[in-house]
């Protein structure tokens, strides 16, 4: 678990690879993250969108943005928290991802860039 505050916003990253539905001899992992959004400031925000860095050791780094997560822009207010999952395709078993959220502060209009902290994204393949 990775963890990250920016002005009062903890965002906290949980990492599990997933053998069931990879494919290693073909080039193909699959991860999923599990983050957490935390207010422990005195605004209340919504996330207005997202900015993925993603580099796999076997491609070219890739940058993934659009609005909100998971098709959601939550409202937070503060002392409350959100929490989704989502997914990542590698074509090796080793990577890593970061970025930022971008929210609004619903009492100004003005925004505020939170980091994502960066995390690794390491197939277990040699488990059993």
């Amino acid at each position: 678990m990775v963890i990250a505050i920016t002005e009062g916003i903890k965002v906290t990253v949980e990492v599990t690879y997933q053998p069931e539905f990879s494919s290693p001899h073909q080039h193909h992992y699959v991860f999923t993250y599990k983050v957490n959004i935390e207010n422990n400031s005195s605004h209340t925000l919504q996330l207005m969108r997202r900015k993925w860095e993603i580099s796999d050791a076997g491609d070219v780094a890739k940058t993934v943005e659009g609005d909100g997560v998971v098709g959601q822009q939550p409202i937070l207010e503060p002392g409350n928290k959100h929490e989704y999952v989502s997914g990542c395709n590698l074509k090796s078993g080793l990577g890593k991802m970061r970025g930022s959220f971008f929210m609004e502060k619903l009492f100004d209009g003005k925004y505020l860039e939170v980091k994502i902290p960066e995390f690794q994204l390491i197939a277990d393949i040699f488990d059993n």
